[in-house]
């Protein structure tokens, strides 16, 4: 309802400050960040070029690499005088609380705002400036054009309209500024417009930003509430020993069911791109939830699919950006490990070992396209190597996954591997895996499902617009990046692993969770079920006994997988017809055609591969306590003693 002071603020453009008597509250940001602010509601006194408009003024817009004209990194004035502004319209009653400002994102320039007074208004037209006593207030702006800085009003303000009205600036630069605005809109039944835009959610869930300590706690709850299908476990510690909790959710939690696919989650890498892990805490609720009401499918999700959620994969870097806060963290505090370590890029470079020996004319044998090891120099412990990083290492060698997203944050969209170039010269360059037409769908059931993804009206986040591959991107075509977990995932593991950036803004207000929710729900359910996509079964020997490590190959993509340790394998594809081949150590290979289809669930493709002759022989001369006779080097003796008789 609307109070007293805001009905009076409606009919009086000289009365938009609200009474003392009225409570303080903290109001969160209006979504200059989030894009929830449209570029329709930034507008200017003067701008230098179209590139630093007034809809570049948002807190923590990243520039492109070249600073163009159409994505560079503020909103700067035309001129360097005291009558330059940038204001943001609401649309309806808010009241105003505070400011946050930065300066200009720039590698070349020190551009940012010292000193600003601030302004509101009903109509536009008449201004009232926020006061400090009898005079103008002056706000201490940036000293550096990273770090952002709030100023809070000394008494909130209601309007429809703010303008900030930049005083002072950094000597050897120019006016240019990026904000967001701390505001509570006031509520107006009777505008259809608003109610039509306001995300609300029915999920009984627990919307809210988790520290490290509630985050397990939560984790708990839901273990209670769903004991039969729920475990907690961690992968290993931190650089600052906090364990990193996982949940494990199974019909059969704790063991792998033979033919049931592993699937996983990871998030927080970045200990700052903190929307992935409250996402992934949300979605554990959900499950646990809707698997109680009997939701059917979420019952067969469960029932059918070994699932596997890492919210925080960097609870040290959390804990940094967590104190910093939703807003005045910046673009990169926490982003790092304790000891400064990137993870994302973190993982030994397989690639290049792959790329090299394929290159080399006289390599004596074929080049392995799979399960490529870790070089030796990366196991060592004087690597520089976060122990964060290893912890994942063994956890993906120890449970046999088949599709993992890991969720991060800044941009809105779905990466797939390689995410590094192949010519060194370039920094970016479409790079496709042999599963690329497999990778693409996967990125795409992603983004199709989510609420804005690819949706081709919405903004770009900072730079990069990704509609021609409607929300999705081959990661080298955006930047290079060695060591990549998903290009380690293929090529070590049998996992394939895409990136999934969920969000504008790293670390959104509470306010935005159940809106993020919303736009991702249907997206991280729909990821999960393509883990039944593709052809699955069993390889065994002629007593039934699974062989572990017996190699997939299909014809026509260079890239195989292996058995589990009890035989079972999984194979991501696209419908269609595929000539499959399992061949193990010891055994004759067996070759079939296995059919995929377009509805949901995997073809089941079984072999049975009889032993070698020689693997025959083998068994039983070991069996007396004898070696077999290896004919080709018998040959060569004999050879050697025939020439000694002619010498």
């Amino acid at each position: 309802m609307r109070t007293k002071s805001s009905e009076k603020a409606a009919n009086d453009y000289h009365s938009v400050r609200v009474a003392h008597e009225d409570v303080r509250e903290s109001c969160p940001p209006l979504g200059l960040e989030t894009l929830k602010i449209t570029d329709f509601q930034l507008h200017a006194s003067t701008v230098k070029r179209y590139g630093l408009g007034a809809h570049r003024g948002r807190l923590n817009i990243q520039a492109g690499i070249n600073e163009n004209d159409f994505y560079d990194g503020a909103w700067c004035a035309g001129r360097n005088d005291l009558q330059q502004w940038i204001e943001v319209d609401a649309r309806r009653l808010t009241r105003f609380t505070g400011v946050i400002t930065q300066g200009r994102n720039s590698l070349w320039l020190s551009d940012w705002v010292t000193s600003y007074k601030v302004m509101v208004s009903n109509d536009s037209h008449t201004w009232v400036t926020v006061k400090n006593g009898s005079g103008d207030m002056i706000f201490e702006g940036n000293s550096e054009k990273e770090i952002p800085v709030l100023n809070e009003l000394p008494v909130p303000m209601v309007a429809r309209y703010i303008r900030i009205n930049p005083q002072s600036w950094f000597d050897n630069g120019s006016i240019c500024m990026r904000m967001e605005i701390l505001g509570c809109p006031l509520p107006d039944p009777n505008n259809y417009y608003h109610r039509r835009n306001e995300m609300t959610t029915t999920d009984d869930l627990d919307f809210k930003h988790h520290n490290y300590k509630e985050m397990r706690q939560l984790m708990k709850v839901v273990n209670e509430m769903c004991p039969n299908i729920t475990r907690i476990y961690n992968i290993g510690k931190s650089y600052q020993g906090l364990k990193l909790y996982a949940v494990e959710i199974s019909d059969h939690p704790g063991e792998h069911e033979v033919g049931e696919p592993e699937f996983h989650y990871i998030a927080g890498a970045h200990g700052n791109e903190v929307l992935g892990r409250e996402l992934l805490l949300l979605l554990v609720q959900f499950v646990c939830q809707e698997y109680l009401a009997r939701n059917a499918r979420i019952v067969h999700l469960v029932e059918e699919t070994r699932i596997h959620v890492l919210p925080s994969l960097n609870p040290d870097g959390y804990e940094k950006a967590y104190e910093g806060g939703t807003e005045l963290g910046g673009w990169s505090l926490g982003r790092w490990t304790h000891d400064g370590i990137d993870i994302n890029n973190n993982f030994p470079d397989l690639n290049t070992l792959l790329w090299e020996a394929e290159d080399r004319q006289n390599v004596p044998r074929k080049v392995p396209n799979h399960y490529i090891a870790i070089p030796e120099w990366f196991l060592s412990e004087n690597a520089t190597v976060a122990a964060e990083t290893r912890a994942v290492i063994a956890w993906m060698e120890k449970i046999p996954f088949v599709l993992g997203g890991n969720l991060q944050g800044g941009e809105l969209v779905v990466a797939y591997p390689y995410d590094l170039v192949r010519s060194p010269w370039k920094t970016q360059e479409h790079t496709p895996t042999p599963d690329d037409h497999v990778f693409r769908w996967l990125a795409y059931s992603y983004a199709s499902t989510h609420r804005l993804m690819t949706d081709a009206r919405r903004r770009v986040c900072h730079t990069e617009d990704f509609q021609k591959e409607e929300g999705t991107v081959n990661g080298a075509s955006w930047h290079t990046v060695a060591g990549s977990l998903n290009d380690f995932s293929y090529l070590h593991t049998n996992c394939f692993e895409l990136s999934i950036y969920v969000g504008c803004d790293k670390y959104p207000h509470e306010s935005q969770l159940p809106e993020e929710w919303e736009n991702n729900r249907e997206s991280l359910i729909v990821f999960m079920e393509q883990v039944h996509r593709g052809i699955k079964g069993l390889v065994r020997d002629s007593h039934g006994k699974g062989i572990a490590n017996a190699i997939i190959s299909v014809e026509g993509i260079n890239h195989d997988i292996r058995t589990a340790n009890d035989g079972d394998y999984w194979r991501l594809l696209n419908p269609g017809e595929y000539v499959v081949t399992a061949k193990a150590e010891g055994f004759t290979a067996s070759t079939k055609n296995c059919m995929v289809g377009y509805d949901m669930g995997a073809t089941r493709c079984d072999f049975t591969l009889s032993k070698t002759n020689m693997a025959r022989i083998r068994e039983i001369m070991e069996k007396f306590g004898k070696q077999p006779v290896s004919l080709p080097a018998r040959r060569l003796k004999l050879r050697g003693r025939k020439r000694r008789q002619r010498g």
